[in-house]
């Protein structure tokens, strides 16, 4: 999918990055109340500062967004459209872990920009940056924890070696490296003000590396194809069985991710609204006094489905 050079250097002088900070949300769209509360009394703008900071991250549930900045389907289709609310929102929702992926900038020669596959979202790395560090700025008992991850697509795309120059020129040119945690996963004391980097792109600094699959720091389910007569349905199988194996596993010294996305030939509303009302609703409404360390949980749509969001941060609740 291509967009025109003038648009792409327009969003990337920053005027793109001006709407992106008011979260472009959409006609109609439900936005849950800021300043709310989850059922156990968690503020959702503030749920970790609640918690002992001596707790490891690995001890936590953790919701999050997939593809955290595909907010408006005019940026890609409905196929790459997965979110309604802006960052700022996410955060002030109790939203922890956010899905960042980037190729290169046209036009700006050290930038990332943040795509779907090779569709531009009209937002930088920078944006998403400035608004973390905005959000934990007045949120200081909060960390957030962000996939870093080389897209790879498109006219765009970025071998390792470019994609590493421009990190760096983030972290050191434009100032971010304090911004970020970068080795091992901390203890929430040691991450609150931070964001954790997790990368998603080759790299020699022995940072936490991203896994889809099983490394030594993630243990991850994330079918989003599959064929059979109930693709959904298999992943609502795949779903429980994670949650199942992180709750049974209380010492497991990875972290854990439950992906509750689904592509596979649906709209992501579609299947995410499916597997909300199949599996995870049930399943988490079930449990609801049941405090559960499930790692990392990214959803797509929180704002449809505010009280799955809700019922996971207070997993956290003692």
């Amino acid at each position: 999918m291509g967009t025109a050079r003038r648009d792409l250097l327009k969003w990337g002088a920053g005027i793109g990055a001006a709407a992106a900070l008011g979260g472009l949300a959409l006609p109609g769209t439900a936005l849950a109340a800021t300043g709310a509360t989850t059922p156990r009394g968690l503020p959702t703008d503030g749920w970790m500062g609640r918690l002992d900071g001596n707790l490891s991250l690995l001890d936590l549930t953790v919701p999050g967004t997939h593809d955290s900045c595909c907010q408006n389907p005019a940026y890609g289709t409905e196929w790459s459209h997965t979110q309604n609310w802006g960052l700022p929102q996410q955060l002030a929702e109790g939203v922890r872990f956010l899905d960042i992926r980037c190729n290169g900038l046209q036009g700006a020669p050290d930038e990332l920009g943040i795509y779907h596959s090779d569709a531009y979202q009209h937002i930088r790395l920078q944006d998403v940056l400035d608004q973390c560090r905005t959000f934990l700025g007045s949120h200081p008992g909060e960390t957030v924890l962000m996939r870093l991850r080389n897209e790879r697509a498109g006219g765009q795309s970025l071998d390792d070696t470019e994609f590493m120059r421009r990190i760096n020129h983030y972290l050191d040119g434009l100032g971010y490296r304090g911004l970020f945690h970068f080795h091992g996963w901390p203890t929430l004391a040691t991450a609150r003000g931070k964001v954790v980097l997790i990368a998603d792109f080759v790299n020699p600094w022995g940072l936490i590396d991203w896994s889809s699959g099983e490394n030594d720091y993630f243990d991850t389910q994330d079918l989003w194809q599959t064929g059979g007569l109930d693709p959904l349905g298999t992943k609502g199988q795949r779903i429980t069985a994670q949650f199942d194996k992180a709750f049974g596993n209380p010492s497991y010294p990875k972290m854990f991710v439950n992906f509750l996305s689904y592509a596979g030939g649906y709209w992501p509303k579609t299947s995410s609204q499916a597997l909300m009302d199949r599996t995870v609703y049930p399943y988490l409404s079930a449990r609801t006094q049941q405090r559960a360390r499930f790692g990392i949980v990214p959803m797509d749509f929180p704002d449809f489905h505010v009280n799955v969001l809700r019922m996971l941060i207070d997993k956290n609740a003692v």
